[in-house]
């Protein structure tokens, strides 16, 4: 196999791994088991757990703003978008893969390990505000509406959406969270 596949296949195994059982559950020899790697590879391609933690946690960032990016930037007005970021598809019995990491203790208290978290759910509120200042620039939505708030909400809504989720075992939970969210910015400005 090539080089270039066993970094990929330690870095898939990697993430896989950390969003199943988290830092500590992420063993090397299970990172190793799981990406059919020996040990030998796995230092050749990383100086250790952490660097190799940080690299996958990064590529999981990358994936996820790529997703939403996809949704964001789609055509339609600022509510159209901003629905098929809230309704595009999710595994969402098992949770957010970049979310469920700000629930890991190792993580969070690792300032390197948890950057690409804190840059990712940053981005996100940022880009959703611009698209909600869109919105009341072009009067799709209620005056006063603060563009910020509204993000912060619309980021909750969906990581909270996960855990009602998860906590019934039924993505109907998820779905309702967006739909209360949904049903709070349609309210344009002519019924405000």
């Amino acid at each position: 196999m090539s080089t270039q596949g066993t970094h990929d296949r330690l870095v898939e195994a990697t993430r896989e791994l950390l969003w199943e059982r988290g830092y500590v559950g992420t063993s090397p020899k299970a990172i190793q088991e799981r990406a059919g790697a020996g040990q030998g590879s796995m230092y050749h391609h990383f100086k250790g757990k952490p660097d190799l933690a940080l690299t996958a946690i990064a590529r999981t960032a990358e994936e996820l703003r790529g997703a939403a990016e996809r949704a964001l930037c789609g055509a339609g007005s600022a509510y159209e978008r901003i629905e098929a970021y809230l309704t595009r598809e999710r595994d969402v019995l098992r949770g957010c893969p970049v979310g469920r990491l700000t629930m890991d203790p190792d993580v969070v208290a690792n300032d390197r390990l948890r950057a690409p978290v804190d840059e990712t759910l940053h981005w996100l509120r940022d880009r959703l505000a611009k698209i909600v200042q869109e919105g009341l620039d072009q009067g799709e939505f209620a005056p006063g509406l603060d563009p910020d708030e509204t993000a912060a909400l619309l980021v909750a809504t969906v990581q909270g959406g996960y855990v009602l989720a998860r906590s019934s075992g039924s993505p109907a939970a998820f779905d309702m969270a967006v739909r209360g969210a949904l049903a709070l910015l349609h309210r344009r400005a002519d019924r405000g």
